[in-house]
């Protein structure tokens, strides 16, 4: 059975991550999660991207060798961020691995004996921060100097004899590809955007750079580096044994795994993900990516948050003071994925306090006291609540095709108002003004295994957003010792009715979310 294969991009080490990458990592994790949890072979990549020009002047002005730099930018910032945001990553490449590199060599001598490679002159603009050739249509004026709209700094002219790679010959080809397929190119702000750039006019891709050294040599022309994006493009295929003989680990790895299902990239991305990647891959008679889906920008001050421009929060600022989970919840509860979101701290502290301490750890932590103190502790028998068994079918369904659509807002929403009619029920029923009669008791043990049961329900379905939480709440169910691992529960066979088995003992947990430290 081929892998659901997701990707995030690679970032960039020229410095460490903050919150837009976090952003974009922790939905790759939780699409992932969920996948999982159907019950699917799943395979998720991550990395950095460690050649070209900007990493190399940022190891320059901090006086050491690009190696150097990017080695410990990964141990010290990159892998530790992803382990402290509980990423579960299958693997981490780097495009300094001899395993990426030599497969880039092999791949590009393929293109250039297939013939879509040749030598020819470039001049024009080059951002060195998008490690970009620029279009003059795409260049901001500010008092006659040239300026990147990103990075609102000036571009250099760049004048070099490149090799080149024929983009222009597969216009067409993608151009038919994204209108037969609508999914291949989402949202669809963004397939309309590469649609319009493709029927724009397409040139040819200048492939290499000679004016320095810090990157791939071009294997038939060693004065020459492989031009960044060629080369980290690559990543998401060389990473499962992209050239490897079929026979071999990694062209057997390559044939489980390829076409990837998902590349998640940032809108500023997709050209070269949505028009330059597929290219290649159908030079190379390949099959390109099934999806790439283009999240938008979380804003700071109403400016994308940008490491060049030290707008970037790190995020250790916020989980710090929030917790991870939270962290994880807020970012994809809060912004539609694929629309520009800013992040305040005002409306972090709102949806955590009413929907992650109020409505969701209130309810797990007032059953578990009142089964402690109406049951002794141990689940009562099995009951069912047919309105609330109804909903939670009708839950599993609209959070599984949310976010098959990677519609995370959609999803959580969907699984948070059903916890909120559990919220409802149990003020309707007031267990605790039936305790007060014993002549009520098997009336109160019903409202009480129904509760425990939406819980158990709720913890599978907010696992892949919340890991650490949700264990914790299913160990206090006793569902660990009954029902087993929580990863291990699927999604298809969550709605079942009646999982929590009699006398399972509860305890009392930690607070799933404790009540935050005023910031001073």
């Amino acid at each position: 059975m081929k892998s659901f294969y997701l990707t995030t991009p690679i970032y960039y080490v020229n410095d460490a991550p903050h919150i837009g990458h976090a952003y974009t990592t922790v939905a790759g994790d939780v699409l992932t999660r969920w996948h999982r949890q159907r019950g699917e072979s799943v395979w998720f990549l991550t990395g950095t991207d460690e050649h070209g020009q900007k990493v190399m002047r940022t190891a320059e002005e901090n006086g050491v060798a690009p190696q150097a730099w990017a080695d410990k930018l990964v141990t010290d910032a990159w892998k530790p961020t992803w382990d402290a945001l509980n990423i579960a990553n299958d693997d981490f490449i780097r495009t300094t691995e001899p395993r990426h590199m030599d497969r880039v060599q092999k791949f590009l001598t393929s293109l250039k004996d297939a013939g879509f490679i040749y030598e020819g002159n470039y001049e024009g603009p080059y951002c060195v921060g998008c490690e970009e050739f620029k279009l003059p249509g795409d260049l901001i004026d500010d008092k006659g100097e040239k300026l990147c709209p990103i990075h609102s700094k000036p571009v250099e002219i760049v004048k070099e004899t490149n090799w080149f790679f024929k983009l222009s010959a597969f216009a067409q080809p993608l151009l038919d590809h994204y209108k037969k397929n609508p999914g291949a190119c989402q949202p669809e702000s963004a397939r309309n955007e590469v649609i319009s750039f493709l029927e724009g006019g397409v040139t040819d891709l200048s492939i290499s750079r000679s004016t320095f050294d810090w990157g791939i040599p071009v294997p038939w022309d060693t004065d020459q580096v492989v031009y960044v994006w060629f080369d980290a493009l690559l990543n998401y295929a060389t990473a499962v044994g992209l050239t490897d003989a079929p026979d071999t680990e990694g062209g057997k790895k390559f044939a489980q795994t390829w076409p990837a299902d998902v590349h998640l990239v940032g809108k500023d991305i997709l050209r070269f993900h949505a028009v330059i990647w597929p290219a290649m891959l159908m030079a190379a008679g390949l099959d390109i990516p099934k999806k790439v889906f283009a999240h938008g920008w979380l804003l700071v001050g109403g400016e994308k948050m940008s490491k060049s421009k030290l707008t970037g929060i790190a995020p250790a600022d916020i989980t710090d003071h929030f917790g991870v989970d939270a962290f994880r919840y807020y970012f994809l509860r809060a912004i539609p994925f694929g629309s520009d979101g800013s992040f305040s701290w005002e409306d972090m502290s709102a949806r955590y306090t009413s929907e992650l301490a109020n409505d969701f750890g209130n309810l797990a932590s007032r059953l578990a006291a009142m089964i402690e103190k109406y049951c002794e502790g141990a689940i009562p028998a099995v009951a069912r609540d047919t309105e609330l068994s109804a909903a939670l079918e009708s839950v599993v369904a609209k959070a599984d095709a949310a976010m098959e659509e990677l519609d995370f807002q959609g999803a959580i929403v969907a699984i948070m108002d059903f916890c909120k009619q559990v919220n409802g029920y149990v003020t309707i029923k007031e267990p605790w003004i039936l305790a007060k009669d014993p002549a009520n008791q098997a009336v109160l043990e019903e409202v009480l295994y129904n509760t425990a049961e939406s819980l158990r329900a709720l913890a599978v379905l907010l696992h892949p957003v919340m890991p650490a939480t949700t264990e914790i709440l299913w160990a206090s169910l006793g569902a660990d010792a009954t029902l087993g691992a929580i990863g291990s529960q699927k999604i298809s066979t969550v709605a079942q009715w009646g999982q929590l088995p009699q006398g399972a003992l509860v305890t009392k947990g930690a607070v799933l979310f404790p009540r935050l430290e005023v910031k001073e």
